[in-house]
């Protein structure tokens, strides 16, 4: 078990563990309690009512977040010559096809969000074995496979995000900074958690939002109540 700093032992206490906060008491109390000397993401956890095991119920999607999540995205486009000047004037940091796709394919994957035009993913699904791991791979559901190559790049760049559940049925994104104000947090933490309460599936039974829970980088976890969601 490692060991609690002092820092973190000085604010535990202010975090009470059988409490659920309201949106707006987390998104100050996150702050008030982070102990990271650099800008910390603040992050999301929703435990969703669903069976990821099953197709109808694995929910994916994407949200534009109405503050961004504070971080600058690098975005690759994969599309043939005639698109190349529209990503690069939408502000893609890379834009080519058969000399990124070597690069990708030698261990390259410097990149956070990774666009292509469907005339391309023929060659791009090689990459499946590298970018399929890490969230990387484009696909339509995520609005990274289109021929709106500029729309699909400021989205991005504007803070759009891509979310899908995990094999425990957990849903975890960055919603923003300590630095963002609680006011800004809230708004996004909002965003996301309401597009997920939208999206429940028809499957799905009994109680849909278990739980959400934020923290820092470095701080306690801090339980909201799901009903203050909706």
């Amino acid at each position: 078990m490692s060991k609690v700093t002092k820092k973190r032992a000085a604010v535990n206490p202010k975090v009470a563990a059988d409490k659920f906060y309201t949106v707006a008491e987390a998104m100050a109390l996150v702050k008030e309690v982070n102990t990271a000397k650099f800008n910390a993401s603040v992050d999301v956890h929703v435990r969703l009512g669903v069976d990821p095991r099953k197709p109808d119920q694995g929910i994916r999607g994407t949200v534009s977040l109405p503050h961004g999540t504070g971080k600058v995205k690098r975005v690759l486009v994969f599309c043939t010559p005639d698109k190349e000047a529209e990503a690069r004037e939408a502000g893609a940091d890379h834009v080519g096809l058969e000399d990124y796709m070597q690069k990708v394919l030698e261990g390259w994957t410097d990149i956070d969000v990774i666009i292509a035009t469907p005339n391309v993913m023929a060659q791009v699904g090689r990459l499946g074995r590298v970018l399929g791991p890490r969230n990387l791979m484009p696909n339509p559901k995520s609005g990274t496979v289109t021929m709106d190559v500029r729309a699909a790049v400021e989205d991005v760049k504007k803070g759009k995000v891509s979310f899908r559940v995990d094999k425990y049925g957990i849903v975890h994104n960055s919603i923003g900074r300590v630095s963002f104000t609680p006011e800004q947090l809230e708004q996004n933490a909002m965003e996301l958690v309401n597009t997920l309460i939208k999206m429940k599936p028809s499957a799905a039974k009994g109680t849909y939002v278990k739980s959400v829970t934020i923290a820092s980088t470095m701080s306690p976890g801090i339980k909201i109540d799901p009903k203050t969601f909706k």
